[in-house]
């Protein structure tokens, strides 16, 4: 388990599920991650989060008036300046799709698209940082980027984010780059070159993994609760991993660590 006060800068430091099914959902991840779903805030238009162990893990909401939930998990990266952020990104060949907006004093959101196509959010904290925990059981254990255009997202995370980058992998069959992390605590996200197996019509996008001490029995108990099994677990050099969807169909991984 590793504890912080506020996630570096650049670093994924918050996760929330849009959802078509909020009370489907708020059962599921509770039974599934031993989650507890906070009540939902009228002041925010019914977000709420979810906490374990009394510690916010991620967040969620249903549809926004006549926006329809599309049932999706959606990253947010930590910044000292979204202002200059946005502005940075936009400069670097994102689009914003939701301008910087204060939620209370919690601190300032935006969304985007980066310029390979995947969605992403942007978080300046104010009495908010994130989430605190990683790498135990119910949190999030990893971060990791799947795209069709991996040198320009290598190049955006490094310009707008200010990454400190490590190529890990750069072959044909496994180009892959992570984050450092600042304070020298490892590495905090990964971006993979996923051209070659990427489905048909599948773009690029963020994935987040929740860390569980058994991947084949949280797959199991995730099918039992109406779930949908996109890949099995499987073992690889960095955990057991699996690729499951909750009963609306929002996508998300798997690891248990080896």
């Amino acid at each position: 388990m590793y504890t912080r006060d506020r996630a570096p800068i650049g670093s994924p430091c918050w996760v929330d599920l849009w959802t078509s099914d909020v009370d489907g959902s708020r059962r599921f991840y509770a039974e599934l991650f031993g989650w507890e779903a906070q009540e939902p805030s009228p002041e925010f238009g019914g977000y709420f989060m979810f906490t374990r162990d009394g510690a916010p893990v991620a967040g969620a909401m249903g549809d926004m008036g006549d926006m329809a939930a599309n049932n999706t998990w959606k990253l947010y990266l930590g910044t000292d300046d979204i202002a200059k952020t946005l502005e940075a990104a936009e400069a670097n060949g994102a689009h914003v799709t939701s301008p910087a907006m204060a939620v209370a004093d919690l601190g300032t959101q935006a969304v985007l698209i980066d310029p390979t196509g995947a969605q992403l959010g942007a978080w300046q904290p104010g009495t908010f940082p994130g989430f605190t925990v990683l790498n135990a059981p119910g949190a999030p254990g990893w971060f990791e980027l799947h795209t069709r255009n991996y040198a320009a997202a290598v190049d955006f995370y490094r310009s707008v984010f200010r990454w400190d980058t490590n190529a890990v992998g750069d072959t044909d069959e496994f180009r892959y780059t992570t984050m450092r992390d600042p304070d020298g605590q490892g590495e905090l996200a990964g971006i993979m070159d996923a051209a070659g197996f990427l489905p048909e019509g599948a773009g690029s996008h963020w994935s987040v993994y929740w860390e569980v001490n058994d991947v084949d029995e949280t797959v199991g108990k995730a099918q039992a609760l109406g779930g949908s099994v996109l890949m099995g677990a499987a073992d690889t050099p960095y955990g057991r991993l699996a690729t499951v969807t909750d009963p609306a169909g929002a996508q998300f991984k798997l690891r248990a660590p080896k």
